[in-house]
């Protein structure tokens, strides 16, 4: 028989890739912008390589493989980023109406993020999610000082709203966040609309491809 979970009692979302559709934009810029420092990479590979890490660790990753970034790249890449992501970044297929339900059952969620505020004030700024996650419901690496895979992000939420980890559920795209969840001791839904999962599911991620079964994977 198919395991069966309690309804949780608060839903912590990534932000780039699970709420908004911001990781292609963002790698496309990385791509770019590496490719002008001696490393070329395809779109595809920039995402396997970087989704879910920080820029530090995005640059030390880019510095192994052969790229000769200076001391003031990350600023330099986050500033080509986020001018990439004010040109229009689109909401996840179904994440309004799950949302929506969250609301309507009076389930908590909040967005834990590796990125800055200031991007997601770009990326759900422009897509009307802003004012409902900021300032009580939003959780940056940059502003707490603890990054995925650490589960200080997570757990940071989880005391923030008085709810026990075995109480949350997180909903992640990247290997990096499916292993903090699985080190705060919560479960994770990994998010894969493209196929695969392979290594969210090594990271113990239930993998799902649309966000309209989320519903019936906290039983509804």
């Amino acid at each position: 028989m198919p395991t069966t979970f309690p309804t949780p009692q608060l839903i912590i979302f990534d932000c780039d890739g699970v709420l908004v559709d911001s990781e292609r934009v963002s790698n496309q810029a990385l791509v770019d912008n590496l490719a002008g420092h001696g490393l070329e990479l395809t779109l595809e590979r920039s995402m396997e390589l970087f989704v879910g890490g920080t820029m530090t660790g995005v640059m030390q990753k880019a510095i192994a493989l052969g790229a000769d970034l200076h001391d003031g790249w990350v600023d330099e890449i986050y500033a080509e980023t986020y001018a990439a992501l004010k040109a229009g970044v689109d909401l996840m297929p179904g994440v309004t109406d799950l949302l929506a339900l969250l609301d309507h059952e009076q389930i908590p969620a909040c967005v834990a993020s590796n990125g800055s505020e200031d991007k997601m004030r770009i990326t759900l700024g422009q897509n009307g999610l802003w004012q409902r996650f900021h300032p009580t419901g939003m959780f940056s690496a940059h502003a707490l000082g603890v990054a995925k895979p650490d589960p200080g992000l997570f757990l940071a939420a989880a005391s923030h709203f008085g709810v026990q980890a075995r109480d949350c559920l997180v909903v992640e795209d990247s290997a990096t966040g499916a292993m903090a969840a699985a080190r705060a001791g919560m479960r994770c839904l990994g998010f894969a609309p493209e196929g695969g999962g392979r290594t969210l599911a090594a990271e113990g991620a239930e993998v799902f491809s649309a966000m309209s079964d989320v519903p019936s994977l906290i039983g509804f």
